[in-house]
């Protein structure tokens, strides 16, 4: 790598990239950057100018000199990149709501990235992901691509193995939150702490120790579970406070990822999930008011800094971790940090090139990743059945293989079988067929066949 660093946002105009810019800020001592390239597509043009110029007056009132880029043009903004971070939603956030919605009016659990809609999203993303590692390949060949474009473990593990790009790190905000969220609870500090985390996106499972090299996963779960009636309140924003059976956490010994409620509360995060969807206000459609609220802010011509209302958008800290990785890699810190990488026999239960979600070191040459071992028969039957889901999802979206996204359908434990899978299944893909040309020959027979699908999603839809 040169000595000015050129780094490459796909998807630059979020509403995370103040958050991005801040933590390139908090590192210019570390990172000799030349020129950050904030990349968009024509439908977030508006909020690519509006972001990008508050990028601008960011770096300015640090008083730095980095050359800040906005543009449409993807491929021209790759060439000689260092670093590259996809930060997109494909259909943006009304295609979220679409996610979320359809199952919903079901009484299906919709969920960005669990669930019928974390499937659909990943259809719709990794052929994405494919097109711009076909750029880099061209424009930037040793390129980092640093990845929290959700369902941040499917996009990863598409990119390392569907298309071949090893040098690609994934990352969440889950583990960051997770580990505040403890250090909090035992009042110290964070670095006193060291944590472990094993899984895959979404659906891990961590402990924790101490500087004495004491183990406290026992006690924190009693913190955390035993704590009320009411049972523990989420660290995460986005994900409702649904009950645990602390019997459970106990058995496994080891504290579950936020997510987990989604599995072992199902009926719970349901229920709250159809109260929401019935009264108009799922998670997509308070996101989207908030996003709105958000850029009315970033159009202040005095705005230079993050404002504290981006921590409430959910996904907060992603991008500080982005950061970190690319400081990290660029230093060789080996800087601790819970990535989804290769497996490489981290994990004895799953497929030694599988992508996971664990703690490594990030260095120079990627992530080393800390050996975990076996889990339990409880959490290795889940955890093999969910990288089963995942890799039957990867491959619909890949092919666009309609019998393999039914089989990811039945899988997937969030989404009942049979003919219900199947409807659910299809009036999404009607719903997204602009953003799905791998199934377009089965949409149009949807569409010619299934009349009550397509009259359906339209009405539904219309109170979007």
């Amino acid at each position: 790598m040169g000595k000015g660093l050129k780094i490459v946002t796909i998807g630059g105009g979020s509403s995370y990239t103040p958050e991005l810019i801040e933590g390139y800020i908090k590192r210019k001592d570390e990172m000799p950057i030349d020129e950050i390239v904030l990349v968009d597509i024509e439908a977030g043009q508006e909020k690519l100018n509006i972001v990008g110029e508050m990028a601008k007056r960011m770096v300015k009132a640090a008083g730095l000199d980095w050359k800040v880029t906005l543009t449409l043009d993807r491929f021209n903004a790759l060439k000689d990149a260092d670093f590259v971070t996809t930060q997109f939603r494909v259909g943006l956030l009304d295609a979220r709501v679409k996610d979320e919605r359809i199952p919903l009016s079901h009484g299906i659990l919709g969920q960005e990235t669990n669930g019928a809609g974390g499937m659909l999203k990943a259809f719709r993303t990794i052929p994405i992901i494919g097109q711009i590692i076909e750029d880099m390949k061209v424009q930037c060949p040793d390129a980092w691509l640093i990845n929290f474009t959700n369902p941040a473990g499917m996009v990863t593990e598409a990119a390392i193995k569907q298309f071949g790009w090893k040098r690609t790190i994934g990352l969440c905000n889950v583990p960051i939150t997770h580990c505040m969220d403890i250090a909090g609870q035992l009042d110290v500090d964070q670095d006193d702490l060291f944590y472990q985390f094993a899984g895959i996106n979404h659906f891990h499972w961590h402990k924790v120790w101490d500087r004495q090299g004491k183990e406290l996963t026992a006690k924190v779960i009693d913190l955390l579970y035993k704590k009320s009636d009411d049972g523990p309140e989420s660290a995460l924003k986005n994900i409702h406070d649904a009950n645990y059976h602390i019997e459970q956490i106990q058995d496994l010994a080891m504290l579950p990822c936020g997510y987990h409620r989604y599995y072992y509360s199902e009926d719970e995060m349901l229920q709250h999930s159809i109260e929401e969807f019935q009264a108009g206000a799922t998670r997509a459609q308070v996101v989207k008011k908030t996003e709105q609220q958000l850029f009315e802010l970033y159009k202040d011509p005095a705005l230079d800094y993050k404002p504290e209302e981006l921590t409430q958008r959910g996904g907060t800290y992603y991008s500080d971790a982005a950061c970190e990785v690319i400081a990290s890699i660029y230093n060789d810190k080996r800087t601790v940090m819970v990535v989804s990488t290769q497996n490489n026999g981290t994990i004895q239960d799953l497929p030694y090139d599988a992508i996971v979600e664990v703690s490594a070191q990030i260095t120079s040459h990627g992530a080393v990743p800390f050996n975990w071992g076996e889990f339990m028969p409880a959490a290795r039957g889940m955890i093999q059945l969910m990288k089963g889901m995942e890799e039957t999802v990867i491959r619909a979206a890949v092919e666009g293989n309609y019998g393999a996204a039914l089989h990811a359908f039945t899988i997937n434990p969030l989404v009942p079988g049979g003919q219900m899978a199947k409807r659910v299944l299809d009036e999404l893909l009607y719903a997204h067929k602009a953003h799905l040309p791998q199934f377009a020959d089965k949409i149009a027979e949807i569409e010619a066949n299934q009349p009550d699908v397509v009259a359906y999603v339209d009405e539904l839809m219309k109170s979007n």
